[in-house]
C-alpha cells in the first residue's frame, strides 16, 4: 500500500464503500470469485449480515446506519412523506431534515476530516470538514451539488459529466445497462482523482448502480426468479457489472496506507419480485376507501382519483411496503374515524389483511407492524400502519383502475426486484485478522462501531452499540475509546 494525500498524522484512518442493494448471497458467495480485490477483504476481515431497517429502504436505510438512531426518532418512513394533514400530497425528505448529526458531521466537529461521494441523505450537500458530494436524490434542477460549492467544478472528467443516478424503470434496457455501466465507471474515476489529492480521516463513496442494477435486471440473470430465461443477453450482466464494481474497489485499496482500515456496506438486499398487490384497490373493495367515481384508467395515481374522503376510512401508499394511513377525525381535514375508534378500527383492518389470498387462491404472509410499537419514538408523519406482504416479495401498488387486485408487473413501470432483509457489512483492519463471519448486525450499530474504529466517543443519543457487544466477543483489533 502507497500513502496519499490523506497522510497527514498518526490516526487511524477508514475507507468506506457504501454499495447500495446488496445481499450477502451475491457478494459473500455467488460473486465473489469474479471480484479478487472483496476476496482479500474478505479474507483478511469479519462479515456479516447487517440486518436493514423497517422499512427496508434506502431511506431510511443509510441514514439510520451513519446516526445510530432508528427511523422513528428520524422521522423517515421512505422516499416519499406525506405533507402533514394532507391526503395524498407526498414530498422528498432531504439532508436538512435530519434531527440528529451523521457520523460525517460529529467527525468534522472533532477536528477530522471527511470525504463523501453520493452518502445518502446527501442533498443539500451538508457543511463538512472536508468535502461532501451530493447523493443520488438530487434534483435535476440542483444548483449546489457540492460542498463546498467550487467543488462542482472538479466532477465532471475526460469521459463525460458525473451522473448521480440514472432511469432505470425503461423497456430500453440497453440504454439502462449502457449507463449504469458509464454512472459507475465515472463515479469511481472521480473518486480516485479526490483521494489522492484531498486529505482526509475517512473517505466514503456510495455506488448506487448496484440497485439499479437489481431492479432492471434481476431476472436476466438470477435463475432462481420466476420470469428467467436461460439463454437472454443480459445473463453475465451481474458479474460484468460486479467485475467492474471490483475494479474501482481495487484502484482505491491500491492507494491506501498501512493506516487505512476498511469497511464495505450495503442498506438492504435484493431478491426476486413475485407480483404487486393493489392495496389500495383492496381498501376500495372491502369498504375502507370510498370513491365518488372509478379510476378512469389502469396505474391511476390516487391523488388522481375522486376520493370520497368523508366517507373514506383509511387509505395507502404503494412502493416496497403498503403505507396505510387512518382518516382520523380532528387529524385529517375530513376526518371519519373518532380518535376513540382508531384501535377497534386498526384492529379490524389488520385481521381484514391477513386474510388475504393471491391470485391462485393461496394465503398471502402478511406482516403488519405498528410505528409506535416498532420504535424508540414516532417523530414526522408516520403511516399508522406498515404492511409486508409475502415477506416483501409482493410490492404494493398504491394506483387503482387494475383489472385485478395482483399485478405481475410493477405499477410504476418494469422492475425485477424487491428489497431484501439483509445487507452486508466486511471490516478489514489495515493489518489484517482471521477472517471470521459473526451474527447479524443491526444498522443501528453500525455508526458506533464506526466511531470505535476511529477512536472516537460514541454519543449519549445514539441507540446502537459498538459491533463486538452485538457479536459478543471482540474479534478484531478496536481502540478503546475515549469516554462519550
Amino acid at each position: 500500500m502507497t500513502g496519499s494525500a490523506g497522510d497527514t498524522d498518526g490516526r487511524r484512518r477508514l475507507l468506506l464503500f457504501g454499495l447500495d442493494g446488496v445481499p450477502p448471497e451475491l457478494l459473500f458467495d455467488q460473486l465473489l470469485p469474479i471480484m479478487p480485490n472483496v476476496r482479500r477483504l474478505v479474507e483478511r476481515g469479519v462479515r456479516a449480515p447487517l440486518r436493514t431497517t423497517d422499512p427496508p429502504i434506502s431511506v431510511p436505510a443509510w441514514p439510520v446506519m451513519f446516526t445510530g438512531v432508528d427511523p422513528g426518532t428520524l422521522g423517515l418512513y421512505g422516499f416519499r412523506h406525506r405533507r402533514p394533514h394532507s391526503y395524498t400530497e407526498m414530498y422528498l425528505p432531504t439532508s436538512s431534515d435530519l434531527p440528529v448529526p451523521t457520523i460525517w458531521q460529529l467527525l468534522s466537529a472533532r477536528g477530522r476530516r471527511v470525504a463523501v461521494v453520493g452518502m445518502p441523505l446527501g442533498y443539500p450537500p451538508p457543511e463538512v470538514n472536508g468535502v461532501y458530494v451530493s447523493d443520488f436524490l438530487t434534483p435535476g434542477h440542483a444548483e449546489v451539488t457540492t460542498f463546498p460549492p467550487e467543488l462542482r467544478a472538479d466532477l465532471d472528467g475526460p469521459d463525460g459529466p458525473y451522473l448521480f443516478d440514472i432511469p432505470f424503470r425503461s423497456g430500453d434496457l440497453a440504454r439502462v445497462a449502457r449507463e449504469i455501466f458509464e454512472m459507475t465507471r465515472r463515479r469511481f474515476r472521480f473518486a480516485e482523482r479526490l483521494y489522492a489529492r484531498e486529505p482526509w480521516d475517512v473517505f466514503a463513496l456510495h455506488e448506487i448502480g448496484t440497485d439499479r442494477l437489481h431492479h432492471a435486471f434481476w431476472k436476466h440473470f438470477d435463475r432462481n426468479h420466476p420470469q428467467f430465461q436461460p439463454g437472454n443477453p443480459y445473463e453475465r450482466i451481474a458479474e460484468e457489472y460486479y467485475a467492474l464494481i471490483d475494479e474501482g474497489i481495487g484502484q482505491l485499496l491500491r492507494q491506501a496506507d498501512d493506516r487505512t482500515d476498511v469497511v464495505v456496506v450495503s442498506d438492504h438486499g435484493s431478491m426476486a419480485m413475485r407480483g404487486c398487490f393493489c392495496v389500495n384497490q383492496w381498501l376500495e373493495e372491502n369498504g375502507y376507501l370510498v370513491l365518488r367515481h372509478p379510476a378512469p384508467r389502469p396505474s391511476t395515481p390516487l391523488e388522481e382519483v375522486d376520493v370520497d374522503w368523508g366517507r373514506t376510512t383509511a387509505w395507502g401508499a404503494g412502493g416496497y411496503y403498503a403505507r396505510l394511513f387512518l382518516n382520523v377525525r380532528g387529524r385529517e381535514r375530513d376526518g371519519l374515524v373518532p380518535p376513540d375508534q382508531v384501535g377497534a378500527v386498526r384492529d379490524r383492518l389488520i385481521a381484514d389483511l391477513q386474510k388475504l389470498r393471491g391470485p391462485d387462491n393461496a394465503p398471502i404472509a402478511v406482516d403488519v407492524l405498528r410505528p409506535e410499537l416498532l420504535y424508540r419514538g414516532v417523530a414526522g408523519d408516520a403511516p399508522d400502519l406498515m404492511v409486508y406482504f409475502d415477506g416483501l416479495k409482493i410490492r404494493s401498488a398504491g394506483t387503482m383502475g387494475h383489472p385485478t387486485g395482483f399485478l405481475y408487473e410493477n405499477d410504476s413501470g418494469p422492475d425485477d426486484a424487491v428489497h431484501g432483509p439483509y445487507g452486508v457489512f466486511l471490516y478489514t483492519p489495515a493489518g489484517g485478522v482471521a477472517p471470521d463471519q459473526l451474527p447479524e448486525i443491526p444498522m443501528v450499530d453500525v455508526a458506533p462501531t464506526l466511531l470505535r474504529i476511529l477512536g472516537e466517543p460514541v454519543p449519549s443519543h445514539v441507540q446502537g452499540h459498538p459491533v463486538e457487544a452485538v457479536a459478543g466477543a471482540m474479534t478484531w483489533r478496536m481502540p478503546v475509546p475515549n469516554p462519550a
